[in-house]
């Protein structure tokens, strides 16, 4: 039985195994404390669910493994989201048809990916800081779509569009679906590509990969036009899920997808993480929110643990836990 422990970590990876572990003794307990836990419609709730979180968290995963950071991803969400809803607008609104639908959806993924741009190439040519970079893009996006909203939400959208939001393939959730096709993309973009092999080495170490004769720059740009684009289909989903779109909607998940990157493996400073990990990471934040729900708690009380996961996370990765635990070596 140890052999065979020993063999599946091995295979999997360290982060995997334990993280499968981790899942394992969740469904467990929640099984155990709610009769409701294990039923298909709580799958199929958490499946509807879980996607927009996923999303959010995969644009985060570039510009973490480069070593850097992209806090402006609600936003980019929500800039691409008003901008499907304006393009769906000037068509009629709840009247618009497939081309306008069609042309919204490539208007907002131009603008996610063009503003994720500006910001790679504000970085690779000032050479300033991601967090500080990002963060006036998250200033400048809130700004702007609050001056076009006045503040307020947009809606009335055609109903081909909510069923992105509500809809299933043979009881198969779409936005699972979607979230899936991207993660399988990012999957191979990540471990297959050489723009992965670019991410990782800029992440491991700049100046090494400028000398090794990588296009960094090219890379840095790249890497955040992509995070741009994964956030306009987060923010076309959002839109879907709630058929409104307005500046706040999704703040509180920022922070989530920073701790669902910690989760799986991500090293903060770059250079190393795999996409596999991280989706079993929102999985398991997904499993703990619903759990808690289920058996009564208060939402608040899921972002609490959440807070908590992270600070665990942090200590157990910082290594100085096993200097703290005393130990016999054979």
């Amino acid at each position: 039985m140890s052999a065979f422990i020993t063999r599946l970590r091995q295979n999997l990876g360290t982060e995997t195994f334990g993280l499968l572990i981790l899942l394992a003794v969740m469904v467990t307990v929640f099984s155990l404390a709610s009769p409701r836990f294990l039923t298909a419609a709580n799958f199929g709730s958490m499946g509807y669910q879980a996607p927009l979180l996923g999303l959010l968290t995969l644009a985060m995963l570039g510009p973490m493994i480069s070593g850097g950071i992209n806090l402006a991803i609600i936003f980019l969400a929500n800039i691409s989201g008003l901008t499907f809803a304006w393009v769906m607008l000037q068509f009629g609104g709840a009247e618009a048809g497939l081309p306008a639908i069609f042309m919204g959806a490539v208007a907002a993924m131009a603008v996610g990916a063009a503003a994720g741009a500006l910001e790679g190439a504000v970085i690779a040519f000032v050479g300033a800081h991601p967090i500080l970079v990002s963060l006036a893009m998250m200033i400048f996006l809130r700004g702007l779509g609050e001056f076009l909203t006045k503040g307020g939400d947009i809606s009335g959208f055609p109903d081909v569009v909510g069923a992105l939001g509500h809809g299933a393939i043979f009881g198969f959730p779409l936005p699972l679906l979607l979230f899936l096709i991207v993660a399988l993309v990012w999957h191979v973009l990540f471990s297959r590509s050489r723009h992965g092999f670019a991410t990782y080495m800029v992440g491991s170490n700049i100046r090494a990969a400028e000398y090794s004769g990588l296009p960094t720059k090219r890379t840095l740009i790249t890497i955040y036009a992509l995070s741009g684009l994964v956030c306009a289909i987060a923010g076309i989903l959002m839109l879907a899920r709630f058929n409104s779109v307005r500046v706040g909607h999704g703040e509180a998940m920022l922070l989530v997808t920073v701790l669902a990157i910690f989760l799986g493996g991500i090293d903060p400073f770059g250079g190393k993480g795999r996409v596999a990990p991280v989706i079993l990471a929102i999985l398991i934040l997904q499993i703990l929110s619903s759990g808690l729900n289920l058996i009564g708690a208060n939402q608040h009380l899921a972002t609490a643990v959440w807070g908590l996961f992270l600070i665990a996370v942090m200590i157990l990765r910082s290594g100085r836990l096993a200097a703290l635990i005393p130990f016999r070596k054979d």
